[in-house]
């Protein structure tokens, strides 16, 4: 088996926590490249699907959609997914 699969099951099994999930989020979000944040959004989203009950899952199926099809969802589907992950998007000052 490829290490990359293994290492995605791990990240993906991990990233089930939300306190790790919101961490790796927001690490990424710091770095800033817009393809390592919408894979990782894709990441917590395949971890986090699994354990939350969607209440709107047409709205979150199409965020999701977007993210595998390799485009960035726009910033209200954006809080839209993370509030059905049971996460949120905040603004700090930068240091």
């Amino acid at each position: 088996m490829p290490t990359t699969k293994s290492y995605h099951a791990f990240l993906v099994s991990s990233l089930q926590d939300p306190e790790k999930a919101a961490a790796y989020l927001d690490s990424v979000l710091e770095d800033g490249d817009p393809q390592h944040i919408r894979l990782a959004l894709k990441n917590v989203a395949e971890a986090r699907a699994s354990l939350t009950e969607l209440s709107n899952a047409v709205k979150w199926r199409e965020c999701y959609e977007l993210l595998e099809q390799g485009e960035m969802p726009n910033l209200l589907m954006l809080v839209d997914l993370l509030n059905e992950l049971n996460l949120r998007l905040s603004i700090a000052q930068k240091t």
